[in-house]
């Protein structure tokens, strides 16, 4: 492929509301509301992201079952998302004080820190801070 460079622009997350999805990933971890636009019929264009990151997440309100049952469990339970970070425990002090519910303590892996916490709907994260 030569010279061509590509890169993720956007991970569609589903959620019940975005309203109370905007609030978790701005106020709980942070996040910068990057757009929301309003599409009409009850739809939105609605972007989230954290400081300096590379990939947004798309905020997608479930319509229909098969959706609504995604979730908080679009991952069949695995962790689903990795927010790495600079300053590991800088930011688990900050969430823990926000409310994040975290699955374990945190841990020192051969690749780095890591911990797993829940978003508002239950689905898996890492907060992970690389060695080197």
């Amino acid at each position: 492929m030569g010279d061509i460079k590509r890169h993720l622009a956007n991970v569609t997350l589903v959620v019940r509301d975005y309203d109370e999805a905007i609030d978790f990933y701005t106020k709980k971890l942070d996040f910068e509301l990057i757009e929301d636009i309003d599409l009409g019929e009850e739809k939105r264009w609605v972007l989230v992201a954290p400081n300096n990151g590379q990939c947004n997440i798309l905020l997608g309100k479930a319509v229909g079952d098969e959706q609504k049952a995604a979730i908080g469990n679009q991952t069949g339970g695995r962790v689903f998302l990795f927010l790495h970070t600079s300053d590991f425990w800088g930011d688990y002090n900050l969430m823990k004080e926000k409310g994040i519910n975290f699955k374990e303590k945190p841990r020192e892996e051969n690749y780095g820190t890591v911990v797993v916490f829940e978003d508002l709907y239950g689905n898996l994260w890492d907060l992970l801070q690389l060695t080197s």
